[in-house]
């Protein structure tokens, strides 16, 4: 069975992407819940992990880090991990790769966090602009395969890479269309997308540097973190 390693799930959205994956396609695997540490991870990560990053799956004797190559990495196995047309695999791909490597002002100033509502001092410009790029993918995608998911009828991967920013416009209070919401309020209702939220939530680490990032660009309004 796969074992995939993750960071805290109230911090970690790169660890949500395979984890929601993996857990909504039904595809077993172990979770191994490694915590931040204050001291710093990497040593400790480098333990199962290449590059001491989360996540991580391992199958047997391969290594597979990074969640888009893990993603790649299911699919070989698990075909439903993309969409089964062509070009709506090509469209998904593209639209993950996208969210993989950019949309920096929005990972800056609204770093994840599961249990928190935060008043933001501002929506600049470089915000915005991300935010409006995230509305137009998500638009495109659903008008032209049908929705209600991304890429057509079923969750793939590309709603996976997306699923932390759902948690990132709750918790900052942002808004988009009301399409757009409507989709991130179904994936945030996904059963896969409560329980990440609920254990993140009774989670009692707490990592510093992620949490004073908060305060850098809002303030807290609500904390209801266990």
């Amino acid at each position: 069975m796969y074992q995939l390693f993750i960071g805290n799930k109230n911090y970690s959205s790169w660890s949500l992407r395979p984890w929601l994956l993996a857990t909504q396609l039904n595809i077993p695997f172990e979770e191994q819940l490694v915590p931040f540490d204050e001291g710093g991870s990497w040593n400790i990560f480098r333990k199962f992990s290449p590059t001491g990053l989360v996540p991580c799956l391992v199958d047997g004797e391969t290594t597979v880090w990074d969640s888009l190559a893990i993603a790649e990495y299911l699919y070989e196995s698990f075909p439903s991990v993309w969409p089964q047309d062509r070009q709506a695999r090509a469209w998904a791909r593209s639209a993950a790769a996208e969210m993989h490597s950019g949309f920096f002002a929005l990972r800056n100033q609204c770093s994840m966090n599961c249990g928190v509502t935060v008043a933001l001092r501002e929506v600049d410009a470089a915000l915005q602009k991300d935010l409006d790029r995230v509305e137009e993918l998500w638009l495109q995608g659903l008008k032209r395969f049908g929705g209600p998911y991304l890429a057509g009828s079923a969750f793939t991967a590309v709603d996976a890479f997306f699923a932390p920013v759902t948690i990132r416009l709750r918790g900052y209070q942002l808004s988009l269309g009301e399409e757009a919401m409507g989709y991130c309020e179904r994936i945030l209702a996904l059963p896969g997308m409560q329980d990440w939220i609920a254990d993140a939530l009774r989670e009692v680490w707490r990592e510093s540097a992620h949490d004073a990032e908060l305060e850098m660009f809002g303030t807290i309004v609500e904390d209801r973190r266990g």
